[in-house]
């Protein structure tokens, strides 16, 4: 590990182990793709499997809010408990994950407000990164929907009354009812192959020798993990962040050219 997780990876063992003994669920904060990959790596490799998301004779799941979230909580499960009906429960209103929609006072005398404003102000409070997942905020800048954990959601009501210099309101609303999406861009093209160095070079309109120069210099992550090799082959769902330029999804492959090129889509984040 890059990063010395050590202490997380101790901690979501004990927490395996306390919901295999007491057949309760149990749950991490919220961790980013880095601590996820950081984890995820040690179940695979301490007799575990990612694949059917079991870890010392307990299920697991991630969760973060809503279909396809960046940040999530990892929670092991009961005996009597699936990761479909956690995931139900936890939409409906659970006991894990809250979802805070954030809106001015007055919107006639708001900001235009950024993710990092509304990070912002939270770490001004005191919040811990850890108790904070996605923040999604509405393309006009005047509503965030802010994934936090439950049991913080009193205090960051009470809390959070002013972003910048607009004054602000909270609300607690279902998971569900959260209808902000992260803002990305779809784009086709084709490549001599999925290798990273061609997929880098496509999204981000640069040369091959640039995008083996990005990896050199350790400025690319594939699903929170550095990236060491501008051969390897992208992977169908494999999230990529580039330092200095920003993210995308890659969505795989949809066809092929008549010179034999593969025809490729990524979401690009804006």
């Amino acid at each position: 590990m890059e990063n010395d997780y050590s202490i997380l990876v101790g901690h979501v063992k004990d927490l395996a182990g306390r919901a295999y003994q007491n057949d309760y669920t149990t749950h991490t904060n919220f961790l980013g793709l880095s601590e996820l990959a950081a984890v995820l790596d040690e179940i695979n490799k301490n007799g575990g499997s990612v694949s059917n998301q079991v870890y010392n004779g307990v299920k697991f799941t991630l969760y973060g809010g809503y279909e396809d979230s960046e940040r999530n909580v990892l929670c092991f499960l009961p005996s009597y408990l699936d990761a479909e009906n956690l995931k139900l429960q936890e939409d409906e209103g659970g006991s894990i994950v809250s979802c805070l929609k954030v809106m001015p006072v007055n919107a006639k005398f708001a900001d235009k407000l950024t993710h990092r404003d509304f990070l912002g102000s939270l770490m001004n409070l005191g919040i811990e990164r850890d108790i904070i997942g996605d923040i999604l905020v509405s393309e006009d800048g005047q509503v965030a929907y802010l994934y936090i954990l439950k049991d913080m959601e009193e205090l960051i009501c009470k809390e959070l009354i002013r972003i910048k210099h607009t004054s602000v309101k909270c609300i607690p609303v279902l998971n569900k009812e959260c209808d902000v999406r992260p803002s990305f861009e779809e784009v086709s093209g084709s490549v001599a192959s999925e290798r990273l160095d061609a997929i880098l070079a496509f999204v981000y309109h640069i040369s091959r020798s640039q995008a083996q120069e990005l990896v050199s210099r350790q400025l690319v992550f594939i699903d929170g993990r550095t990236a060491y090799s501008a051969g390897y082959d992208l992977k169908e769902g494999a999230r990529v962040s580039v330092r200095g330029h920003g993210k995308f999804k890659y969505l795989g492959q949809n066809g092929n050219t008549r010179k034999g090129r593969l025809m490729v889509k990524v979401a690009v984040y804006k």
